[in-house]
């Protein structure tokens, strides 16, 4: 996998720069994300002015909010208590204009690993209730630097006989969700959930191939999460262990047909507006006279791990996958997303891959790639 080649050493540093800019660029944004956990309303509202760079009137000693007890900062008792309304008009902010940008303000931003996983009591949400999974995102626009024109595999009748006649230029889409369908088993914070991830490759630019889809991966799976909160160091906190069952294929008859079982393990740890995702499985055999693409775990990997950055209204996130094995046998991948806010829920979204494995029938061949769009939902 190692390539000390000009374009190979100029595109990881193109990779480099693109992610220091996204990370650079999300920390601009990340000022208002602070002001969210505040629980009492007339300073998280002050805390959102400051942050636009609102100053609101000075309120006369002690009218704001009643008279306090010494050094507490409590009301005294029988001492009037704000009226609705009245904290966002002494801020310089009507309630609805309060609302709103706290309301997009959290809509931007996301939530932790325990809001995303219903980790604790007081985030459970309930059974059957569809959240986003992985990326979701629709790429208009995505350039491949070098299409697998004939797809192989060493399966038995699993290789193309013929090159297509792919263009470089394509759309792609992904759409990925989950439900929780079991929850607090046994009353423990065991939870069960369904997910279901399903990535299109549309050749969207090729009105002489009818503009097909070149290839479709589906990817149901079943896992339970085991949600609790242990402190590390240095501000991390281990936040959940899972073990589930993943099916992965294309649909497709052969010689273009792919597919593998799995048992995933996994593990989820955050500090702040960071979470890493550590996940290794172990790839459940079949009989060589089924097997699509034998040996798929020494292209596509042993296990992965994702790291995500959430800065303000901007969402960057890096999935490492390799075989974990060395000599000729040491390949991977690499995929970058940045999620950055066009308006309310509207994201773009850049995606830059660079590997093996983009997709099933790609599984064994090595290109990168580079997609432009929009996303719709944040995800963790």
């Amino acid at each position: 996998m190692t390539d000390a080649h000009g374009p190979r050493a100029a595109l990881r540093t193109t990779v480099l720069a693109v992610l220091a800019l996204a990370c650079g660029h999300a920390a601009a944004q990340s000022v208002p994300a602070s002001c969210s956990p505040i629980v009492d309303d007339a300073a998280r509202l002050e805390c959102y002015d400051r942050a636009v760079g609102r100053v609101p009137p000075a309120a006369p000693a002690g009218a704001a909010g009643g008279a306090q007890g010494p050094m507490t900062g409590s009301p005294l008792p029988g001492s009037a208590s704000p009226a609705p309304g009245s904290a966002p008009a002494a801020a310089g902010l009507s309630a609805q204009e309060a609302a709103k940008l706290e309301r997009d303000e959290r809509r931007a931003r996301g939530g932790s690993l325990g809001e995303r996983w219903e980790l604790d009591p007081g985030t459970k949400q309930g059974r059957f209730l569809l959240r986003p999974y992985k990326p979701m995102y629709v790429l208009p626009v995505r350039w491949s630097d070098d299409p697998n024109q004939q797809p192989t595999s060493d399966g038995p009748n699993n290789s193309v006989s013929a090159p297509q006649d792919l263009r470089s230029i394509e759309a792609a889409f992904q759409i990925s969700l989950k439900s929780k369908i079991w929850e607090t088993v046994g009353g423990t914070n065991l939870d069960v959930w369904l997910g279901y991830t399903q990535k299109s490759h549309w050749q969207l630019y090729a009105p002489s191939l009818s503009r097909p889809f070149r290839e479709t991966d589906y990817e149901p799976e079943v896992f339970g999460i085991w949600g609790f909160d242990q402190p590390l160091l240095f501000g991390w906190r281990a936040r959940f262990l899972g073990l589930g069952f993943n099916h992965q294929s294309n649909g497709r008859s052969e010689p273009l047909s792919r597919s593998w079982n799995r048992v995933i393990a996994q593990a989820g740890f955050e500090n702040g507006d960071w979470s890493v995702l550590v996940r290794p499985w172990w790839r459940i055999s079949e009989s060589p006279e089924v097997d699509d693409n034998p040996g798929i775990e020494n292209w596509l990997g042993r296990g992965e791990l994702v790291i995500t950055r959430r800065a303000g209204a901007h969402q960057v996130s890096a999935q490492l996958r390799h075989s974990l094995r060395g000599g000729d046998q040491s390949r991977g991948s690499v995929t970058l997303d940045w999620a950055f806010p066009l308006s309310s829920y509207l994201k773009g979204h850049v995606q830059l891959f660079t590997g093996y494995g983009e997709s099933l029938i790609d599984f064994n061949h090595r290109q990168t790639t580079i997609g432009l769009g929009f996303s719709l939902v944040e995800w963790q």
